[in-house]
């Protein structure tokens, strides 16, 4: 008989379709295994009429997931990179990372009118405070609405609640099927993604080197170093993904080069540098850029945005 491998995941469409994507590559990797999925229900699941950034970051999509995974009820669980916190539970470690997907930022309207074209104050949704500080930046007369749910909830909400469109990762509105949607690929120039935007991480037990092995086959290296480097980054300024930081690292041969940016709520305050070097020393590199951020300044422009944030309404 087969050993079953459990797979656990949020039960978000996005997220089942990530971890049935794991379960299918997976299974045709490793034919000697059984694989199961089990959803799983998280804080940020149940939590739909506040803004993500109003409750804190720490774990609020993975935290019933890790807990499943130390308490040995599943042998692995599928997250987005995004929503992992830079700081993992003692026992715990990021065991593969997928391939990467486009990492950027989408606007999905009906109306197929880029950034630059929307009408002044146009009603634009997101609920991530790093969107909304590089729109602003950009388009300083845009009102930003705050929109939370799954990915067909916000689409329909662009009705609902009389908006010109909304923001999302064009990675989970190409696995949901709603390509069709997309107004435009929005330049990282405007705006750079989250953290690990765009890759899967499997998060596993550090005893269970079984698991690591099976798992291992869907590692990919360059995401591995880029997402690296990012996560330095944003550990080094005390950042998650509920700030206004954005970054991208991207491979080319040896070298790795990358962006990053932390903003104002307001987007009138900005800092934003790159930094390039051996891709061998990603991490070094996530942490020099961040220094550099630090010492300019970006320190304070990310406190100043969490103190109003937690008085804003």
């Amino acid at each position: 008989m087969k050993r079953e491998i459990i797979i656990g995941t949020r039960k978000s469409g996005l997220a089942m379709w990530q971890a049935e994507w794991v379960c299918s590559r997976l299974q045709e990797l490793n034919p000697d295994y059984s694989f199961t999925i089990k959803g799983m229900k998280t804080t940020g699941d149940n939590i739909l009429d506040v803004a993500l950034a109003k409750i804190g970051d720490k774990g609020l999509f993975t935290k019933e997931l890790e807990l499943a995974l130390e308490r040995k009820e599943i042998d692995m669980a599928v997250h987005s990179m995004k929503d992992l916190p830079t700081k993992l539970p003692s026992g715990l470690i990021i065991g593969a990372i997928s391939p990467r997907e486009y990492p950027g930022d989408v606007l999905v309207s009906t109306q197929k009118i880029t950034l630059d074209k929307l009408p002044h104050g146009a009603r634009i949704g997101t609920s991530s405070l790093r969107r909304r500080a590089q729109l602003l930046k950009f388009r300083p007369d845009l009102e930003i609405v705050t929109v939370r749910g799954n990915i067909n909830t916000r689409i329909r909400k662009i009705e609902e609640q009389n908006m010109h469109g909304i923001i999302l990762a064009y990675a989970g509105v190409y696995r949901m099927g709603f390509e069709n949607m997309i107004a435009q690929k929005i330049p990282f120039s405007i705006c750079l993604p989250a953290v690990g935007q765009g890759a899967m991480g499997l998060e596993i037990r550090d005893s269970d080197p079984e698991i690591a092995t099976v798992i291992n086959k869907l590692e990919s290296a360059e995401a591995r170093h880029a997402i690296s480097a990012e996560r330095a980054l944003m550990k080094k300024l005390e950042g998650g993904c509920q700030v206004p930081i954005g970054a991208l690292a991207n491979i080319e041969g040896g070298t790795l080069t990358m962006e990053a940016v932390v903003a104002s709520l307001d987007g009138k305050e900005s800092i934003r540098l790159n930094l390039e070097g051996p891709v061998q020393k990603a991490w070094e590199l996530g942490d020099q850029l961040a220094q550099r951020m630090l010492d300019m300044g970006a320190g304070e422009i990310l406190e100043k945005a969490r103190q109003e944030n937690d008085i804003d309404d």
